[in-house]
Parts: structure tokens; C-alpha cells; sequence
């Protein structure tokens, strides 16, 4: 599905006395972001330097918020459909079979020539072509008996995401090549004993394949030269899995920063980078569930050994969505109906961002109860879960994502922060455990890096350490 992540980071200015209302009205519209930067959801509570009552503070902040409420736009993501979290004019259906296409869009307004297929299933994306809103037309679906499931093609986002580049100071900053291989987070997790173990090399000769499914990869970048498996572009659908875009706008380089911390863990490992988000950091829930059932097969033939043993997904939304639901349950060795047109490999770990929420928000697709997927929250340099790391008992384990420098385009080096960032430190663990322990299925390889992982304080209780993970079967 597509997923639309919109975390907003509220920071409230210190105030100085004698500013009146208005004042602080405009400090209210000038550092309450709700665009797609460098937004942790972390709340900074209002200090106020004015020796004033506490009720008189408390009516001035309650005009602010009503004021403020009715001048801005929602955001995002709500509870309810927004246009700003779906792409316009389009359903996502599955009928009970092919047979049903035409009556069901005669009788409903839809266009009977798909935007497209889910492979031969009757699962379709259809155009809406009398104007109505997505959401009357999904509840007028929803009551008819020829419908399986119906939904909005959802937006997605990575879950640092858009907004500007780092230049402007929403994104990465500036890093160096030392920095990139001298961190603090390859300490932390014991890599180098582990690397001593096992580097991404399974006991065949073969290197562990991981799928980096987000903005493209810097496919020239010199620190990812012999890391790189040919890939796939679903948003201009071309066999160039670049980055696209600039440091302006979107998530520029989110995907190649991820992929070089995957590089750093799994060194012998191979990424197939997906490009699934555009350049302003947006993707829809359909592009993403083609993209998952071409990493676990990008050949299209299930004999052969092409696919991912290990899939990153830094990218999360508040929606939970039927298709992907049914996606990741098929290519993690779920049963599907004949003709789902995915491969399954029980093998096959999913790894996904918790998401940036700073709180005990549900984020799909990490949430979603599907064997062979561990979601990740983000650790710091201290031990301790990160401020703007969503928690939570679905959260499985934690993993170094603040201050964390890797590739970014151009042959640069960044430093981003995020649970972006933890995902593929638990990416590579996944490689390292798929190649170190060749006969582990999916939940096993998921068991063995969140029991092996050291105790921490706070709502999530495990972070990555792959000195035991490599030594101590679980």
C-alpha cells in the first residue's frame, strides 16, 4: 500500500516578556513544522520567562491552539481519509473473480480498463471517472458482495521523510569516509568480532542477497563498488534504480545512506537496490507490493536463485492495508490462494522501521503480525531508546539510529538519524545470521538476533549485539 508518514516535531520558542498574542501566534506558525525534514516527533515543552500567573498562561495557550487550529491545515495523517494521504481518483479492489471487472465498474463508475493488475488475480487499480471522493467510493464498494477487499492506494514515506535536502539542514549532514568506518555504532553492536565470524558469505560460496526497497542507491558511489546487484525502478519503471532529484527536495540519498550501513555490517553481502519512492520521498502502497514480490524473485522464475534472503523496508505509515497485509504474508511463506502472484520463501526476513513517532503509535508495515518480520526502534550512543523512536511491546528489538553517518550521493558520506537508520544494522545482522546458520527459517533467524540482543532500560528492552548473535545459538 502507500503509506504517507508525516511526523510533526512541535518546538515551542522560548518566550520573553511582553509579547503579546499575536506574537506568539507567529512564533507559533513559524516553528511548528509539519513538513517532511529533519521531524522527530519530539514535544519541548513552552518555557516562559514572563512572571505570570498560571491561569492567565493557561488561557493564552488555549487561544493560541484554537486560534492556530483554524488557520492551519490538518495534517496528513488522520484517523479519517485525507487526499493528502492517497492518491487521488484511484481505488485498490480485489473481486471474488475476473468475471465481475466490468459489472462492478459500470455499477460503481470505475473505469473497466485497469490502471492495473495484480498479476492474473482479479486484484486491480481502478480509476474513478465521475468525480466522487475515494472514500464515498470505497464505502459504496465495501457493501458489494463481488468485493474481497477495498481500500485507497495509500502514500508512503520514509520515516525521516521529505521536505528539503541537507544543505538547508532537514536532512543529512555532512560526514567523512573516516566517520563512515570509525562510528560509534559498529562498536556498540560488537561488529568487528562478528565480522570474525561471518561477513555475508552463506556456506555455499554464495553471497546473503538484501533488497533495499526505498529512494534508489547511488549506483557510482565508490564505497558501494562490489556491493551492488542489478535492480529495479517502480517509479519511472526502468531497470535504473538511481537516486532521482537533489538535495532540495524529498529524502535525496535515504536509500544509498541505507544501503552503505548495510555495506558496513555485511560487507560480503549483495543489495538489490528497489527504488519505490519518487523524488520527493512519495510512494503508493501498490508500487510497493509490486516491489516486494519482485525482490523475493526478480527474474520471475521461482527455480532460480535470485531472489532476497533479507528485505529492508525504512519506510512506515499509519495506515494498515489489506494488499500489503497479504503481500508480506505470501513472500514470508504464508499460504496464498493459487495464481498470487509472489513467490514464497520461508527463509526470507523482512525488516522494517518502527518509525519516528516518539511514541506508542502502531507504524505499518513493522506492525503488522507477519512471521519473518522484526520491526526495529532506534538506540543511542548511551544505551537508551531514542527520544523521537516509536515504542512498543510489537517492537522486537533496537538498534543504533542517532548520529549515524554512511553513503549519500555523489560519493559523499552523511550523517542522518532515525529508526531509517536501525533498520539496516538489523538488515545486515539478518545476512550475517542467514549465512552463519544456513538451515534457520525466518521466525528462527528473527528469535536468534532479538535473544541474543543485550537488556536496555526502557519501553523497548532489546538491542542488537552481534558478537552473541554469531556465537550463541538460540
Amino acid at each position: 500500500m502507500t503509506y504517507l508518514v508525516n511526523p510533526v516535531n512541535l518546538v515551542n520558542p522560548v518566550k520573553s516578556c511582553g509579547q503579546d498574542l499575536q506574537d506568539f501566534q507567529d512564533s507559533q506558525d513559524r516553528y511548528l513544522l509539519t513538513g517532511f525534514g529533519d521531524c522527530h516527533g519530539e514535544n519541548i515543552s513552552v518555557n516562559t520567562m514572563c512572571n505570570i500567573s498560571r491561569l492567565r498562561l493557561l488561557a493564552l495557550l488555549i487561544l493560541v491552539v484554537l486560534f492556530w487550529s483554524i488557520s492551519q491545515p490538518e495534517p496528513a495523517v488522520r484517523a479519517t481519509f485525507d487526499d493528502q494521504d492517497f492518491v487521488a481518483g484511484e481505488v485498490v479492489v480485489e473481486l471474488t473473480s475476473v468475471g465481475d471487472l466490468a459489472g462492478v465498474a459500470a455499477r460503481y463508475s470505475l473505469d473497466p480498463n485497469p490502471l492495473d493488475q495484480f498479476g492474473s488475480r482479479p486484484i486491480y487499480r481502478l480509476r474513478i471517472t465521475d468525480g466522487a471522493r475515494v472514500e464515498d467510493r470505497v464505502a459504496q464498494l465495501d457493501s458489494d458482495s463481488r468485493v474481497v477487499f477495498v481500500e485507497p492506494n495509500f502514500l508512503q514515506k520514509p520515516p525521516e521523510g521529505g521536505g528539503n535536502g541537507w544543505s538547508v539542514g532537514n536532512g543529512w549532514s555532512v560526514g567523512t569516509p573516516s566517520a563512515y568506518t570509525m562510528q560509534w555504532a559498529p562498536k556498540v553492536i560488537h561488529l568487528a568480532d562478528a565480522q570474525k565470524i561471518n561477513r555475508g558469505t552463506g556456506a555455499d560460496g554464495q553471497p546473503v542477497r538484501i533488497a533495499v526497497l526505498d529512494t534508489g542507491v547511488d549506483l557510482t558511489h565508490p564505497a558501494l563498488a562490489g556491493h551492488l546487484l542489478p535492480g529495479f525502478d517502480f517509479v519511472d519503471f526502468d531497470s535504473d534504480p538511481s537516486e532521482v532529484g537533489d538535495l532540495t527536495i524529498g529524502p535525496y540519498g535515504h536509500g544509498t545512506h541505507v544501503a552503505g550501513i548495510i555495506a558496513l555490517v555485511a560487507p560480503e553481502a549483495k543489495i538489490i537496490p528497489v527504488r519505490v519512492l519518487d523524488k520527493r520521498g512519495i510512494g503508493n502502497t501498490w508500487v510497493l507490493a509490486e516491489a516486494l514480490a519482485y525482490a523475493v524473485d526478480p527474474d520471475g522464475n521461482p527455480t532460480t536463485k535470485d531472489g532476497a534472503d533479507v528485505i529492508n523496508l525504512s519506510l512506515t505509515t499509519l495506515r494498515r492495508t489489506t494488499l500489503l497485509k497479504k503481500v508480506l504474508d505470501r513472500v514470508c511463506g504464508d499460504s496464498q490462494p493459487d495464481g498470487f502472484p509472489a513467490a514464497s520463501n520461508p527463509n526470507l526476513v523482512v525488516v522494517a522501521a518502527a518509525g519516528n513517532g516518539g511514541d506508542f503509535t502502531e507504524q505499518y508495515p513493522a506492525a503488522e503480525n507477519v512471521d519473518g518480520l522484526i520491526a526495529v526502534a532506534a538506540s543511542t550512543q548511551q544505551d537508551a531508546l531514542a527520544t523521537f523512536s516509536t515504542r512498543g511491546s510489537w517492537i522486537q528489538v533496537a538498534a543504533p539510529g542517532v548520529g549515524i553517518t554512511s553513503t549519500v550521493p555523489g560519493g559523499l558520506f552523511g550523517t542522518w538519524e532515525g529508526t531509517s537508520m536501525a533498520a539496516p544494522f538489523v538488515a545486515g545482522a539478518a545476512a550475517l545470521v542467514h549465512a552463519r546458520f544456513p538451515t534457520l527459517q525466518n521466525t528462527k533467524i528473527v528469535d536468534q538476533i532479538t535473544k541474543t540482543a543485550v537488556r536496555i532500560d526502557g519501553p523497548v528492552q532489546a538491542r542488537l549485539d552481534l558478537r552473541t548473535t554469531l556465537t550463541t545459538l538460540k
